[in-house]
């Protein structure tokens, strides 16, 4: 079962969900909009001949910073990473992301296969965002990008994504990536 408005609004305020910062203006029947960030990556495709995920293959990564104001030309049939400006997550639901319909509707994808947000797992979500039509789309910081919905679970999970160690308890923004041992 999906969370409603009414229902979102009330786990926010009794600190069952995270939406940093909250504004209830965002709020869809059973949806929140999420904003874009200012923080994008690309990838440098001229280093590589080729892309292999299995033998860890991969294209280095540039990350640009476009200021409040500022614009990114998403160019067709070029894939980028893109940061939200919100900060979210809960312990007790099953997140979904999903894209806005009216920027669907201009060949704006914004992921492609990693739409769950586990419990436990606190976030700026990290956008797969491709353009699949033939013109450039402007992206902007701070435009609502995307919206996010809440499931409740059969029952409380064995383990949340934090509990499994891959993220550790922070108090001021919710969970941070754990410091990487030292060799």
């Amino acid at each position: 079962m999906y969370l409603s408005d009414n229902d979102i609004e009330k786990e926010v305020k009794a600190g069952r969900i995270k939406l940093d910062p909250f504004d209830p203006k965002r709020l869809g029947p059973a949806s929140y909009d999420i904003k874009l960030g200012n923080r994008f990556q690309i990838a440098e495709w001229h280093e590589r001949a080729i892309i292999d995920p299995s033998k860890k293959v991969l294209p280095a990564m540039r990350e640009i910073f476009v200021k409040d104001g500022g614009e990114f030309v998403l160019h067709p049939g070029v894939v980028v990473l893109g940061f939200s400006h919100d900060f979210f997550g809960s312990d007790h639901y099953l997140i979904h992301l999903g894209g806005k319909s009216s920027l669907a509707r201009i060949g704006l994808m914004v992921h492609n296969t990693a739409g769950i947000i586990n419990p436990g797992h606190f976030l700026q979500i990290v956008f797969e965002l491709s353009n699949t039509n033939v013109v450039p789309i402007v992206l902007r910081p701070k435009m609502e990008i995307a919206q996010i919905t809440f499931s409740e679970l059969s029952s409380p999970p064995k383990h949340t994504y934090a509990s499994m160690g891959r993220y550790a308890k922070d108090n001021n923004r919710g969970f941070v990536p754990p410091k990487k041992k030292k060799k």
